[in-house]
């Protein structure tokens, strides 16, 4: 194979040299002893689980909300994390305000407003650490315009040693 990279690369003299160098390299390969055993980093973290991850949605438009919280529940299947529950109240959130036509006179003549918050709330569960980060990440980054997400996460850990342990009868 040298001989054959000789011929085709036309280069200064240093390439032969070059060339022999890379092709011994290959020859020294460094073996590590048997007992040798791999040791984690000191910074290394366990990784997170979660029991369970509550998303809730909200937007001013029920078709833009129904579209994305599909999109959401699709994702997570796609990941292979289970959803447990997937639902959305009936009835919006409204909310009235009630202003004047004009601003300093004519109290008698009112314009009134409405505003509608729709819901749509996602419950997954059993996650790891590193999976609900690539998912929540996905799902943020895809959210479209005027669909607003609250994320609560309820993480699994261990008991403090003053709780796990019953008191000490004296």
């Amino acid at each position: 194979m040298n001989s054959l990279l000789m011929t085709r690369l036309s280069g200064p003299k240093l390439l032969p040299a070059l060339i022999r160098l890379c092709s011994s390299s290959n020859t020294n390969t460094v073996t590590l002893p048997t007992d040798h055993v791999p040791t984690l980093p000191t910074d290394h973290m366990p990784d997170k689980l979660f029991k369970k991850i509550e998303l809730e949605l909200r937007a001013h438009e029920p078709a833009v909300l129904k579209s994305y919280s599909w999109f959401a529940c699709t994702a997570a299947r796609e990941l292979n994390i289970p959803v447990e529950k997937s639902w959305a109240p009936e009835l919006p959130h409204k909310e009235r305000k009630t202003l004047l036509k004009a601003a300093y006179v004519n109290k008698a003549h009112r314009v009134q407003y409405e505003m509608r918050t729709y819901y749509h709330f996602v419950t997954l569960q059993h996650l790891t650490g590193s999976t609900a980060d690539t998912y929540l990440e996905y799902v943020q980054r895809n959210l479209p315009e005027g669909v607003s997400m609250k994320v609560i996460k309820h993480e699994v850990r261990k008991l403090f040693p003053q709780v796990a342990t019953p008191p000490q009868e004296q």
